[in-house]
């Protein structure tokens, strides 16, 4: 279970080129953190994330937050 703070800073790590959101370029770009993501979501695969989330080219934090939140792995 990740605090918030922890998975804002995975999120940040992710966010290559600071756009405020992660896409599924950079979610493939960083194998072990995206299976931290994939891990505290739930989901299968980061095309199964994404295309849950994915309202704007990519996941924003808000978004993955809420994504943790549904599967009961937030602090």
């Amino acid at each position: 279970m990740a605090t918030e703070q922890e998975l804002q800073s995975l999120f940040n790590t992710l966010d290559t080129d600071q756009d405020g959101k992660v896409s599924l370029n950079e979610l493939f770009s960083s194998p072990g953190l995206s299976a931290v993501i994939l891990a505290e979501t739930g989901a299968s695969s980061p095309q199964e994330l994404l295309a849950q989330y994915n309202s704007n080219g990519g996941i924003t934090f808000e978004e993955l937050k809420e994504a943790v939140k549904k599967a009961s792995n937030f602090n």
